[in-house]
Parts: structure tokens; sequence; C-alpha cells
């Protein structure tokens, strides 16, 4: 994002100015008069500072949007964005309707062809090396003899599930318990549709249901905590979360940052704030919040950016729980928020220390630099924590979405969503 200032005579010129140095997507952020001072205001006209910023990974419409768009730009938001390249297959629609069976009977019906091509292709080349192989003998009798039964079927289907899970690099204990439980619950014999049928439901409970800001809502906590380690998107992922619940669901925000250790940190949350007219309070020492939290109570909701720290750093951590410790368990919700590109192992440590701290619910951020759903099942089964959102690129506020638990179980098993 580019911020820059521009001194004009007047309003007009000064917002011209910003718009032909930063061109039509400039963003006006603030407007200030300057007063000369001393006796120099006897004999100088003031001006205008005109505060103005452009987000270079956000492509504007130039041609505006009618009245939305408008009044978009008079709380200094475009909203008239375009779609973001990269665009995640494990996100939920939230303009679909409400699944029912006959769409999982559809993506069912389909995975289920896919897999039986991949069986049929299979054979065939089990035939044709047999063919190779068994010189001196009929073609005919080559086949019949190394031609898989029928019965065997069931088990080139579960290889070929086992297969594309361990590319999309679940974990092979979690991999071992979804077959064995289809081994106890299904005849040996069974039909293609019903083990892909039994293990899509199973993987669909394993990952759940998202936890999500309207459930915090509802549990009455209005203090939404982010935490992480430095560097996972903390503040860019506060910054969308804020821009949905300002311009999409109309709630009166407010935000606080606690991350006064890294450079500019405070500026970038500032930026956000002045863009969606959100007042914005800086926390120095834990126990200032507990003293604001009077003032804070009259907004719907408070979203509250922490510093990031190493699961290494005791005396980080211990900051980090006062920090929790100055709202009650009933009005905080918390997000631990954690890189889709880490190493599973890596993530584990990192999740089992914060879960020493709180309890939390897990956003992933950076799904653009990752090919990979298994590590969302993976850190689900391993901490029983609930997934919520998932985020990609710096769009703000289009790159973020809800995790879609059918979507994962279909990308997990080889589908497309």
């Amino acid at each position: 994002m580019i911020i820059k200032k521009f001194l004009a005579k007047t309003e007009k010129e000064a917002i011209e100015m910003a718009k032909e140095e930063l061109g039509a997507g400039a963003v006006v952020m603030n407007i200030k008069k300057i007063q000369p001072k001393g006796l120099s205001k006897l004999f100088v006209k003031g001006k205008v500072e005109v505060t103005a910023a452009l987000d270079e990974n956000i492509v504007y419409d130039a041609n505006g949007g009618g009245h939305e768009a408008k009044e978009s730009e008079q709380a200094g938001v475009r909203l008239d964005l375009t779609a973001p390249k990269f665009v995640p297959d494990i996100v939920a629609d939230e303009n679909e309707e409400s699944k029912n069976v006959a769409v999982i009977e559809e993506k069912l019906n389909s995975l289920q062809k896919m897999i039986e091509k991949q069986i049929s292709e299979k054979v065939e080349e089990e035939k044709k090396n047999a063919i190779e192989e068994k010189e001196g003998k009929k073609e005919e009798e080559a086949v019949q003899k190394e031609e898989p039964k029928e019965k065997s079927k069931a088990d080139a289907c579960k290889d070929l599930i086992r297969k594309q899970m361990t590319q999309n690099e679940v974990d092979q204990s979690i991999i071992d318990q979804l077959m064995e439980e289809i081994d106890r619950s299904l005849p040996k014999d069974a039909a293609l549709d019903q083990i892909l049928g039994a293990i899509y439901q199973k993987i669909i409970l394993m990952t759940g249901q998202p936890y999500l800001l309207e459930d915090v809502e509802e549990a009455g906590a209005k203090y939404v905590f982010l935490l992480g380690s430095t560097g996972v998107g903390k503040t860019t992922t506060i910054a969308k979360i804020a821009s949905k619940l300002k311009l999409e669901k109309k709630m009166n925000i407010a935000l606080v940052t606690a991350d006064t250790y890294r450079i500019a940190a405070v500026e970038q949350l500032k930026t956000y704030a002045n863009i969606l007219s959100v007042p914005l309070s800086v926390v120095y020492r834990p126990e200032e919040l507990g003293e604001m939290l009077d003032d804070l109570d009259q907004y719907d909701m408070c979203l509250i950016d922490t510093a990031g720290c190493s699961h290494n750093n005791k005396e980080q951590l211990d900051e980090l729980s006062r920090l929790l410790d100055q709202v009650p368990i009933s009005k905080r919700g918390v997000y631990l928020v954690l890189n889709a590109a880490t190493k599973y192992n890596d993530l584990k440590q990192i999740s089992d220390i914060y879960s020493k701290i709180t309890d939390y619910s897990m956003i992933f951020t950076k799904l653009d630099e990752t090919s990979s759903a298994g590590i969302m099942l993976n850190m689900r089964m391993h901490t029983n924590r609930p997934l919520s959102y998932v985020t990609w690129g710096q769009n703000v506020p289009d790159d973020i979405g809800m995790v879609d638990n059918q979507k994962i179980a279909k990308k997990l098993l080889g589908g497309k969503s």
C-alpha cells in the first residue's frame, strides 16, 4: 500500500494532485486544514493537506459503480474490486444454497466415476503387462490368468484413496484410522459407492463445522483476539475480518492492537482503521486493555491484534496470557492464526504451546502458497479445535472465506470442488 500526503491551496487541488500521481484508484483517507503559525498567519492563507492511499495489490474499476460506489467512496473504501486471481477450492460459497442430499450425491457420483476410471486403467495396464511377460502363451490365457477378480475392485479403490490422501499430505495415522473404520463397517466386497460415500462422510465428520464470528457473537462474546507467530498474517487478517463486519454486516466495531514491537505494525492497522472509519486503540501493556473495557463495551465487536511471538519465548507467552486475562472468558473469542504452508511438525509444536494458554479456533493463512488441504485435517485431529476461516493474498476485504468441510473432503479424495 502506498500512502502519500498532498498539500495545496484548496481541497479540490490537493485531491486532483493525489489522483494525478496515484491514479483513479486512490482513496482519500484524511483531509486536514493547515494554518500557518505565528505572525505569518496574518499574511499567508492556510492550505489543505490530503492523505491518500493506493493498494498496489488491488485493481480498481476506474469507471466507478453507481450509487453503491459513491457511498463507499464517501466512507473511504472502494467496493468495486475485481476478483482475486487465486481462487481456493475449499472455501464455502456464501451465495450458495444450503447443501442437500442431491448435491452430496452428485459430488459422490463424480468421484466414483473418477475412481472407476482409474481402476479400469489400472486393470488394462496389468493385462498389457501380463501379455508382454508371458511369452509363448496365448494372449487370451495370459489375460485370463492375470486379470484381477471382480471383488478386488474394493481393494483397488481403497489403494487409490490412500494414495490420493497421501499426496494431499494427510497424516498416515489418520489414513489408517479411516481405513480401519471402513474395514470394520463395510463388507470386503463392498461396492465402490459404499466405500467412497463412507469415507467422504467420515472426513466431513472429522473436519467438523467451522467456528465463525457469528458463533462467537451468539455465545455472547464481543472481544476477538488473533494470536500467532510473527509473519503469519494476523494484521492483514484482522483488516479483512473488520472490513467484512463493517461493510457487509454494518456492525459497529473497534480495533485494538498490542503489537507495539514490530516496526510499523501500529501504522499498518491505523491505515485500515482510517479507511474503514473505525476507532483504533493501542495497548502498550496488558493491563491497559482491562482499563479500556468500559469504553469498548459500547461496540458490537472489538478485534484485538496481538504481537507475534515465538512459541519458544516464555516471556512473550506470559505477556500474551496476561493480555487475554484482561477479558473474561465468557466475553472473548480466540483465533490462532497459522500459516498453511508451514511444516506439520512445526504447526503441532506451535498449537501445543498455545493450547496451554487458551482455547482457540484455527485460521489458516497463505492458502495461495500451498496446494495441500491435508494439513487442515491433520491439525483439526491433532488439536481437537475447530477450523474457521482461510485467507489468501493481500487484497482487503476479498481474500478470506470460511472453510467448507464438504469441499475439503472432496479435495482429499481427488475431486474438484
